[in-house]
């Protein structure tokens, strides 16, 4: 389930791609499928060693190309506000559902911008404000838990700091119409409350709306996204030299 699109980000065969916090890898190995060489980064152990696992199985099955063709991938466990890398090392950058944990965002936004190189591009996606707020008013442990969300964003403020931080915005987009109702209900239940039967069954639901794509869900998405979608997707560019 992708939250960023690929072609509005540019990201072509052979592009040097970064995917802080990557999490469990989902933006990353999509990325190394298309061919770009791609750097997976999680400040969590756990994930970083869960992302190499999985490149090491889609290697082995060919998924990623074989002998010249095939993409360079690398797994890195460090901090958004101290990235190991030179300046203007990536084309693409990816920073999913990132900086609504991060108290010192507009460092974390600044250190981004630095590793991405003149020209390119970057996609930026957050909780969008209403459904977000939603979540907060229905559940304090929700957000009030160790590495949770600090803020909720709206779409200018964010816009301004990234502009602040000497990028410029391209556009923006909603996701995920369908997942908002689901957290909605968590929260009303409670966030750990898994066994709760209609959180089980919206979960099954979405599971296997993910795996299959039907046609009327894809329909829905679209249609509900900007009204209703769960995360703000914003594109940014850094100027050339």
């Amino acid at each position: 389930m992708l939250t960023c699109n690929y072609d509005t980000l540019g990201l072509r065969r052979g592009d040097r791609a970064l995917d802080l916090g990557c999490g469990f890898g989902r933006h990353a190995f999509e990325a190394a499928r298309r061919g770009a060489h791609v750097v997976a980064l999680d400040q969590a152990e756990g994930e970083v060693d869960g992302v190499l696992g999985t490149f090491v199985a889609m290697a082995e099955a060919g998924e990623l190309g074989v002998g010249l063709s095939a993409p360079s991938v690398a797994v890195v466990q460090a901090d958004a506000l101290a990235l190991p890398f030179a300046e203007g090392t990536f084309d693409r950058v990816i920073c999913s559902e990132v900086l609504e944990h991060v108290p010192a965002d507009e460092a974390a936004m600044s250190e981004l911008a630095r590793v991405l190189a003149p020209g390119g591009t970057m996609a930026l996606t957050v909780p969008r404000f209403g459904p977000e707020l939603i979540n907060w008013a229905l559940s304090d442990e929700y957000h009030s838990v160790p590495g949770g969300h600090v803020r909720i964003y709206r779409r200018r403020i964010l816009e301004q700091r990234l502009v602040r931080a000497g990028l410029i915005v391209t556009s923006h987009h909603y996701a995920h119409a369908l997942h908002s109702p689901y957290w909605w209900l968590k929260c009303f239940v409670g966030t750990t409350n898994e066994e709760h039967r209609l959180v089980r069954l919206y979960h099954r639901f979405l599971v296997w709306d993910i795996a299959k794509r039907p046609w009327l869900t894809r329909y829905l998405e679209r249609v509900l996204s900007p009204v209703m979608g769960k995360s703000l997707v914003v594109y940014v560019r850094k100027a050339p030299a």
